[in-house]
């Protein structure tokens, strides 16, 4: 819960007539920059009444916040609450560390690996959250705060690592003492109140400031002092108080969903019912791990992506519907809550009988699906002997996350051996029945429900698992996606995913037409598929793309920014927005390796490389970064030192290709040649698909001599990457060494083919000609 910045929502079907309070708000191309200055800021939190100020006329409320997980998901140490977790002293080990837990002169203290390596204590400043897990906060220079990886599970009273069996060492990102850990740019903004997080690139430290700890009524309601004024001066008034303001309910839910995603900060300024997406660039299920292929949750993700992928939310359904918001509970427990719409059609929900759509038992029905019991006084979840009849077991599946934490999945996904079977995306079936087996399963799904199974979700869940493994097949089902699919998330996937067929000429047609999608993360998918085409100066791309940097949405305006960044205008609206959001991110390595290509995209490799230096420091076991900076280090005469961070990038992964392949090159280009041919075959065999690789290890061969070994790789090359005129053209220059001309004419025509106007080509085509 602490070490990320994201965390949970949830959802129902009726429209109800909860509405919460809207802030003033600034115009949006203020808002990312406006609060920076701490003059501006006193103004700001002056502007701010603090939650106690609510209790005098919301007592019912507040009654129902104060012991709420918000209202604790940070907090000063409370005794009452935390003395079981430090009285008495005791130690746990984890991986190769050990952690003592114990207080010294009635303070709280974990004594435990530091920074430099050794053991120490460490007083606990703040405690994260309450249940089902407590992590400490601990103050370091330069205004840090960390939260540590030993942890408190209230409810067994045990002490354990967050990391579960993972071993993380001092001078990590991910260690609780590195930067992965800190709070104040991976916590704090969604466990406290209107968070500022003030970082200073110039001494590398923090004046992070808030209204208070924990998720108070301001974080959803506002800026309350001119309020509690008015309230104050008119008591008994019967005039409409002019300092409030509703907000709508997508209002609503983009403010609960500021926190409950994972996603990157855009501006570090947002308040309760701005825009998510001027704000945020979310994660969505894209080439990575972080989601599976049908939308279900992998890492740790929260709920808000998957509930914006389902079918709940396309239908209006938002998290009031289901939770309490000053509780943040669910308004009725267990499948009172589903069948509060699906046993009525309430708002033309599917009308639902638990028993034969479930084919389980279901607590208050009889075997023929007829209601005998509707007292929720009766209801407890420990009673019943058989979970498959309760919706969210099949619908909403958890996952436990933090070792402890264990959370519904929001995409209401429908549980699918046969994907299972295609694919490895897990089903809910086999939760249950793990020792049955996928096929069991398959069984009794399609005995019930059969032809009903071959729905879109299947089709789209296929399309995005093909993408995924790079089959063009994927192409047609997400350019079908693209166009047609009736939820603009999935549009927005199949965007995000269509990049790879980008330049196909059917693919950047479908692509351009969605610039003008409704959807702004449709929009900025779109752009960020495009994007490279742009890089490489196409210009029906680039001119298309230069109409998005007016995008009425930040997230839009910034992604379209970073791929026109060679020509961007930095005091346009666009540019003063990327400009900000790249000194919102500067605290991580990653903030700075997008400096780094920033100032690449404009030519300044001196600022680029010094943005790469620093990432490298503050994330020196990231590979991705070293190899970054190896390219520049390359490019800008440095080419032995590139060899050595290529060097260092292989001992932290060892089989990854292609740090091998360009390791090679960066030899070759240092003189060290010996040493490519072995490093080229690392490469392959890492990657037997990386056609670069088996094409530079033809040209490789062949300059020492071995010619079969070099058509060998050509070869591969060739069948690998069949549209790159290069390959054949190469094979056609050994062949004619070894004066095999009829094949060599062949190959030379077969590059011409791909590229007419390859003249290297058809000048060693004119040559062969008559021999």
């Amino acid at each position: 819960m602490a070490i990320l910045i994201f965390i949970g929502i949830a959802v129902a079907w009726v429209f109800r007539k909860d509405e919460l309070h809207e802030p003033r708000k600034s115009k949006p191309e203020q808002s990312a920059s406006d609060n920076r200055s701490f003059a501006n800021q006193d103004a700001l939190y002056a502007a701010f009444g603090g939650s106690a100020s609510c209790r005098e006329c919301h007592q019912a409320e507040f009654d129902s916040w104060k012991s709420s997980h918000h209202a604790l998901a940070e907090r000063v140490p409370i005794p009452a609450l935390d003395d079981p977790a430090f009285i008495p002293e005791r130690t746990f080990q984890h991986g190769t560390q050990q952690t003592t837990i114990r207080t010294n002169d009635g303070h709280y203290e974990i004594v435990t690996t530091g920074l430099d390596g050794t053991t120490q204590a460490f007083p606990v400043e703040r405690i994260l959250a309450v249940s089902p897990l407590r992590q400490m906060l601990v103050a370091f220079p330069g205004g840090r705060l960390q939260a540590t990886e030993a942890a408190w599970d209230p409810r067994s009273n045990q002490w354990f690592n967050v990391y579960g069996d993972e071993d993380r060492k001092p001078g990590e990102w991910g260690h609780w003492t590195g930067r992965g850990m800190n709070w104040n740019s991976m916590c704090a903004t969604c466990h406290n109140t209107r968070v500022k997080k003030n970082y200073d690139p110039a001494t590398d430290s923090f004046r992070t400031r808030y209204v208070e700890n924990g998720v108070g009524c301001e974080s959803c309601h506002g800026p309350m002092q001119a309020h509690n004024d008015w309230q104050k001066a008119n008591r008994g008034s019967k005039r409409a108080d002019p300092t409030i303001h509703k907000l709508t309910r997508e209002q609503m839910f983009e403010t609960c969903a500021a926190c409950h995603s994972r996603r990157a900060e855009l501006t570090g300024d947002v308040q309760a019912g701005d825009g998510f997406w001027d704000h945020h660039l979310l994660s969505i299920v894209d080439q990575s791990e972080q989601f599976y292929p049908d939308g279900q949750v992998r890492e740790e993700d929260f709920e808000f992506t998957a509930f914006l992928g389902s079918r709940m939310h396309n239908k209006g359904v938002r998290c009031i519907d289901c939770h309490n918001p000053h509780t943040g509970k669910t308004k009725l427990p267990g499948n009172f809550l589903c069948l509060s719409c699906h046993s009525s059609g309430t708002d033309g929900a599917p009308i639902i009988n638990p028993v034969s759509h479930s084919h389980h038992k279901v607590f208050g029905y009889d075997s023929n699906g007829v209601l005998t019991n509707t007292s929720l006084a009766n209801y407890e979840p420990s009673r019943i002997a058989e979970t498959g009849g309760e919706c969210v077991n099949c619908h909403m599946p958890q996952t436990t996350y933090m070792q402890r934490h264990g959370r519904h999945d929001h995409g209401f996904t429908i549980p699918d051996p046969l994907l299972t079977k295609q694919f490895g995306i897990p089903n809910a079936c086999e939760r249950c029945h793990s020792d049955k087996g996928t096929d069991w399963n398959l069984k009794f799904v399609e005995q019930w429900y059969g032809a009903k199974m071959d729905r879109p979700y299947r089709h789209r869940a296929q399309a995005v698992a093909r993408a995924r493994r790079g089959e063009d097949a994927a192409r047609e089902p997400l350019l079908q996606m693209l166009a047609t699919d009736e939820i603009p998330y999935w549009r927005a996937v199949a965007a995000n995913l269509l990049q790879p067929w980008a330049a196909d000429p059917d693919t950047t047609a479908g692509l351009l037409a969605q610039l003008q999608n409704t959807n702004a993360l449709v929009r900025e998918m779109v752009v960020q598929s495009l994007g490279p085409l742009a890089e490489s100066g196409r210009p029906d791309v680039v001119a298309a793309l230069q109409s998005r940097l007016n995008d009425p949405s930040r997230n839009v305006r910034v992604e379209t920014a970073r791929h026109l960044a060679a020509t961007l205008d930095t005091n346009s609206v666009a540019g003063r927005d990327y400009l900000h959001f790249l000194e919102q991110v500067s605290d991580q390595p990653l903030g700075q390796l997008q400096a780094a290509v920033f100032n690449m995209q404009r030519n300044n490799s001196s600022a680029a490389l010094t943005h790469l230096r620093t990432a490298v420091k503050w994330d020196p076991f990231s590979t991705g970064i070293r190899e970054q900076l190896a390219v520049l280090l390359s490019q800008t005469g440095h080419a032995r030192e590139a060899v050595e961070q290529l060097e260092q990038a292989i001992k932290i992964s060892p089989t990854e290709a292609e740090l091998h392949y360009k390791l090679a090159l960066a030899l070759n280009e240092v003189g060290e040649t010996d040493r490519v041919i072995p490093e080229l075959e690392l490469a392959v065999k890492s990657n037997p698909r990386h056609a670069r690789a088996w094409y530079n290890l033809g040209l490789a061969r062949s300059g020492h001599g071995d010619v079969s070994g070099a058509l060998e790789a050509l070869t591969r090359a060739e069948s690998i990457d069949s549209a790159n005129p290069r390959i054949p053209y190469a094979r056609a220059t050994v062949l004619a060494r070894l004066q095999r001309f009829s094949e060599a004419r062949t190959a030379a025509r077969r590059a011409l083919e791909i590229d007419p106007n390859f003249s290297e080509a058809a000048q060693l085509l004119r040559q062969l000609e008559g021999r």
